[in-house]
């Protein structure tokens, strides 16, 4: 049975760094798509990143401020938020997929792609 659970999230001033993590337990998913979503308040959930092996994939709405990175020694994947603003406030989850990334950078960031989820961490930015 796949878990992910994610820490990290918390309140910080705008211009801020937060790192989220989501630790996996369950399986062995070093070659696995793992990837960050959010979901504000009143709006539709975004992919924000993406990762599989070496290739990575990041919404345009966090380019240079978010680094998905993970270690597959200690089945965690990260995500480094630095320059934070206000609009990035929202619960973030991660999500895990065997075949997501596969598809292309567009799926990699869809999901309805993604077949195994975390709780959320709240992340808030003022």
């Amino acid at each position: 049975h796949v878990q992910l659970v994610e820490s990290g999230g918390g309140s910080v001033q705008a211009g801020g760094s937060l790192r989220l993590s989501c630790a996996a337990s369950g399986y062995r998913y070093s070659s696995n798509c793992m990837g960050w979503f959010r979901q504000a308040p009143g709006k539709e959930p975004e992919g924000v990143a993406a990762q599989r092996d070496a290739a990575t994939y990041y919404a345009d709405s966090v380019k240079g401020r978010f680094t998905i990175s993970r270690d597959n020694a200690n089945n965690t994947v990260y995500l480094q938020m630095n320059t934070l603003l206000p609009e990035d406030t929202a619960m973030y989850y991660c999500a895990e997929d065997r075949l997501a990334c596969l598809k292309g950078p567009h799926s990699s960031l869809d999901r309805n792609e993604y077949k195994y989820w975390g709780q959320g961490t709240q992340v808030t930015v003022s």
